[in-house]
């Protein structure tokens, strides 16, 4: 049953791999440098801005999106250093009955890093002393503060965390921490606590390339940290659209129940 749910929630995922239609089709977004033929130059060099690269666009995942279902594709069997309990919760959520309870399917944000490995896009505006994201799935939104102040202390645990950035050379470093413990990791349900601690390095390599490394140390579910790489895609010549996951929902009633 397992693995007849994993191939569903493949394909569903599959067919959501290319972002929607968006807004402004016939606008062309100022800035961008073009090929003869006008369409946007992807492999231009990257912008910056106040001696920094400027990251700001909209990104998405293209193709690739490995890690949205399951994060420990590139570990061979027995080597994702996952605690027995966080391994045993994870096969529970596996299966029909649990899969009902995810976040998503109940109009609750995704996990990390599943932002960057969905099918919608995200925007990137970045500032001197700050970053914002928008997340088209659910309108989430992210503030990454470079202004040297610390991480909370004694945070009021939330979904998405509290950020801090700096640059080393021409990457931003983001520090994450302050979650609510509730978070899946993936489709297939790896949890996280109330302990993990995200790190993410932007790099905009060239004009239509972003990479992101991003780490997750959350040692009440893992052994020892463990790192993804999510290149992200320049999504030009549109902008987002209004993601309202509790309008007119039709899918949870749907899914296998106990």
């Amino acid at each position: 049953m397992s693995r007849r749910i994993d191939s569903l929630v493949a394909a569903i995922m599959a067919i959501a791999s290319v972002p929607t239609t968006a807004q402004w089709l016939d606008y062309q977004t100022p800035g961008i440098p073009r090929m003869p033929d006008g369409k946007p130059n992807l492999t231009a060099p990257a912008p910056r801005k106040d001696g920094k690269p400027d990251l700001s666009g909209i990104w998405h995942a293209g193709q690739e999106r490995k890690y949205f279902t399951d994060v420990t594709v590139d570990f061979k069997p027995g080597e994702f250093p996952i605690q027995p309990w966080a391994e045993a919760l994870t096969e529970e959520r596996r299966t029909g009955y649990q899969q009902k309870e995810r976040p998503d399917a109940n109009c609750i944000p995704l996990g990390v890093p599943q932002y960057y490995d969905f099918g919608e896009p995200f925007k990137i505006i970045q500032e001197p002393g700050l970053v914002a994201i928008l997340y088209e799935h659910f309108g989430w939104f992210r503030q990454i503060f470079l202004d040297g102040r610390p991480l909370p202390q004694d945070p009021n645990p939330t979904w998405l965390g509290y950020s801090v950035g700096q640059w080393e050379g021409d990457t931003l470093v983001v520090e994450t921490t302050g979650f609510n413990g509730k978070k899946w990791l993936d489709q297939r349900g790896h949890p996280s606590t109330d302990a993990l601690h995200t790190t993410e390095r932007f790099r905009r390599r060239d004009f239509g390339h972003l990479d992101i490394e991003f780490t997750v140390d959350d040692p009440k579910a893992y052994a020892r940290p463990w790192t993804l790489k999510l290149p992200q895609l320049l999504y030009a010549d549109t902008e987002l659209l209004e993601f309202v996951c509790n309008e007119n929902e039709k899918d949870r009633k749907h899914m296998v129940d106990k």
